[in-house]
């Protein structure tokens, strides 16, 4: 009999923030609606950040913790949508957002993929991985009946990324 080795899985972190029930709720039927549902592993999200190390999970739960335990939610509207040439999103507008997003980007800079150190264009995909033309039709229809609305940022979340869909590790709300 040999000794068998259990490998732990290194799996990167993501840091989304989290909806409120009825925006959730909202966001979910859309991408049921329009995602692929072969793709479709996921809620639909709002991703601050989509690969830290998981070396750095203490420092991340601390911060999170900072940024909402007592804290006011930040405001926030779904401002418009955007094209993602191959699918559709909503476009999420929050200036308390996008500042702790920045602050929670300094704390962990050289620590960041280029795609998280690039800038960020916060926002809630409802369709991907389509045809340039599906995405282009489904983006026409939205804009016809659309008007931005308020939406409520309830809290933060990070998530184990392992491929699939993904696990929690710790939700922080806002007070």
């Amino acid at each position: 009999m040999g000794n068998t080795i259990q490998v732990t899985e290194v799996a990167p972190i993501i840091v989304t923030a989290l909806f409120g029930r009825q925006d959730t709720a909202f966001f979910d039927s859309m991408r049921r609606e329009h995602f692929p549902p072969e793709r479709n592993q996921l809620d639909a999200h709002l991703t601050l950040f989509h690969h830290l190390p998981p070396s750095g999970l203490d420092e991340l739960k601390h911060r999170l913790n900072q940024e909402t335990r007592g804290i006011r939610a930040p405001q926030a509207r779904v401002g418009g949508l955007m094209s993602l040439g191959r699918g559709v999103a909503y476009r999420i507008e929050s200036p308390d957002l996008v500042g702790i997003r920045a602050r929670l980007a300094d704390a962990f800079t050289g620590m960041l993929t280029p795609q998280d150190a690039g800038g960020w264009r916060p926002h809630v995909t409802i369709q991907n991985k389509v045809s340039p033309q599906v995405a282009k039709l489904l983006l026409g229809n939205l804009q016809r009946d659309f008007s931005p609305k308020d939406v409520e940022i309830a809290g933060l979340g990070a998530w184990w990324y392992r491929g699939g869909p993904w696990e929690a590790i710790s939700r922080h709300m806002f007070a």
